[in-house]
């Protein structure tokens, strides 16, 4: 049995697959069927039936029922549940991160990584469904008690991404179980067999548990059909989406015309500043992880180093002597650093990308180019590439989701954090020193613009304990961990009077 079967028959994938399932079953009409390649060797893994209007129409319909199972269920009992998932997903750890490396492309160790971010974020919510709490308020009245609660929201939309097949909807998905809310997952139409594969494990949990069909729903589906459906419709309290900022203006724009929730997580344009004052060492193993891991394709990937004049030329050729060791190839292969791009378009937008950076004054210091003769003799293989360029170039100023690092110099501190921001995006950022003061400016109200600002850490590689999420043209959204639940819940004050007097706030008067 050959890897691919091995990996298909864990999981429960077969060769021609229905896109929409909502527990019990997977169907679909619409007779419009997706081919899922590999992005390494171009094999065909997988035909995939896109769901329909009418397909969307019956899993959220599900969903709804579900909802008013699911909310009654106490938290605790409902992060019990999310508990044994993680269980489940420890026991297909390997499979489902070769699954990952084998449909997205990323290399098995970020594979399996991506997995156990799966099963941390199920022990962290498993934990949270017993601190879903509000504060006691004190009344200005006498006799009386106020109070905050949170209560279950209603089934929410996630749509994800292809670079996190599985992670990002786990951020989401397990903290909207033990919040209460069911979910309709509409996963990437790049990678949509990590979607139906996780549905595939959660759903044996639900039924093992006796948990109603429609809790965990799947719609693998064209945006054009599926996805604006989403958007447009009002049962989805909140819709929770990663992609691009050009995407995520248009999610914002149709669920605010109905005023629903949105959480935003788009584009980013991370930088780290390498201060004359850093721990060189520290400093390039993180820059060299941060933009060449995923093959550049991680929203927190590293896209600029801004660099102190004083080391800038010995930081930038130990970087390039790094970037010339790199091993491309089969992701699968425990030796390879450096996995494809997830397909020829992205191939398209490195090259147009490098076009731009030689139109706009950009030199190519390593790199710059796909790989000749490509491996498997497939054309998404490029080299990571290092471009010397000015912050204010208009290619730097937007992201490409590509292995490119654009590297600068500067003299102060202050001019560093001005370079940093100078851009419109703002979700990672790192700085790395040795001095306190530079690395308490950068975390101050002076510093770093980004919802994640680190010291002596690279931009890439969150943990699920802190929220994240960043400002700007990154949307503001915040998954995961610290108090994002509350985005998966709704909030109510609450007033009781013991004292049997009726008292007005604000000491009004009001008397016939």
């Amino acid at each position: 049995m050959g890897e691919k079967d091995r990996i298909f028959n864990a999981l429960g994938l077969k060769v021609a697959l229905s896109g929409a399932s909502y527990g019990d079953q997977w169907f679909a009409g619409s007779g419009d069927w997706i081919e899922v390649h590999s992005p390494t060797t171009g094999e065909l893994l997988a035909k995939v039936e896109q769901a329909s209007e009418a397909d969307y129409n019956t899993v959220v319909g599900q969903a709804m029922k579900a909802f008013e199972f699911w909310r009654a269920l106490p938290a605790p009992n409902r992060g019990e549940i999310v508990r044994q998932f993680g269980v489940a997903l420890r026991e297909k750890k390997d499979v489902l991160g070769r699954l990952v490396s084998l449909e997205m492309g990323k290399i098995l160790t970020e594979g399996l990584g991506e997995v156990q971010e799966m099963i941390d974020v199920c022990d962290y919510a498993s934990g949270l469904s017993r601190t879903l709490s509000g504060p006691t308020l004190q009344s200005e009245r006498p006799m009386h008690r106020m109070m905050e609660q949170w209560h279950p929201l209603g089934p929410i939309g996630v749509i994800t991404a292809f670079n996190f097949p599985v992670a990002v909807w786990s951020w989401n998905s397990a903290l909207a179980f033990v919040c209460g809310d069911p979910v309709v997952w509409k996963p990437s139409s790049k990678t949509p067999l990590c979607a139906i594969a996780c549905q595939n494990i959660i759903r044996e949990v639900f039924q093992a548990n006796g948990v109603p069909h429609g809790v965990s729903c799947v719609v693998v589906g064209r945006g054009s059909t599926v996805g604006e459906r989403i958007l447009a419709d009002s049962r989805l309290t909140l819709i929770s989406a990663t992609g691009s900022t050009r995407m995520g203006k248009r999610i914002g724009q149709v669920v605010g015309a109905r005023l629903g929730r949105t959480i935003l997580e788009l584009g980013g344009n991370n930088a780290l500043i390498i201060s004359d004052k850093a721990d060189l060492t520290g400093a390039l193993a993180s820059a060299f992880f941060g933009a060449v891991g995923t093959a550049g394709q991680r929203c927190t990937s590293t896209r600029r180093l801004i660099i102190h004049e004083s080391v800038y030329d010995s930081f930038v050729h130990k970087m390039i002597a790094n970037y010339e060791k790199v091993k491309i190839g089969d992701p699968l292969d425990p030796k390879t650093l450096m996995g494809p791009l997830i397909d020829e378009e992205a191939v398209s937008d490195y090259q147009n990308a490098l076009v731009a950076v030689r139109q706009q004054g950009g030199t190519v210091l390593y790199g710059g180019k796909a790989l000749d003769p490509p491996p498997f003799g497939r054309r998404t293989f490029v080299l990571p590439t290092i471009v010397e360029i000015r912050n204010d170039a208009e290619i730097v100023q937007t992201e490409t989701f590509a292995p490119i690092l654009y590297v600068m110099k500067y003299r102060t501190i202050d001019e560093a954090i001005a370079l940093h921001n100078a851009v419109p995006q703002g979700l990672s950022s790192g700085i790395f020193t040795d001095s306190v003061a530079e690395a308490e400016k950068f975390l101050s109200f002076k510093g770093s613009d980004c919802g994640i600002a680190n010291v002596n850490v690279g931009t890439s590689g969150a943990e699920i304990g802190g929220a994240f999420g960043g400002e700007k043209e990154t949307g503001g959204g915040r998954e995961s961990g610290s108090d994002s639940w509350k985005a998966y819940m709704r909030r109510q004050t609450n007033t009781l009077n013991w004292g049997g007097e009726i008292h007005l706030a604000q000491g009004v008067e009001f008397h016939s």
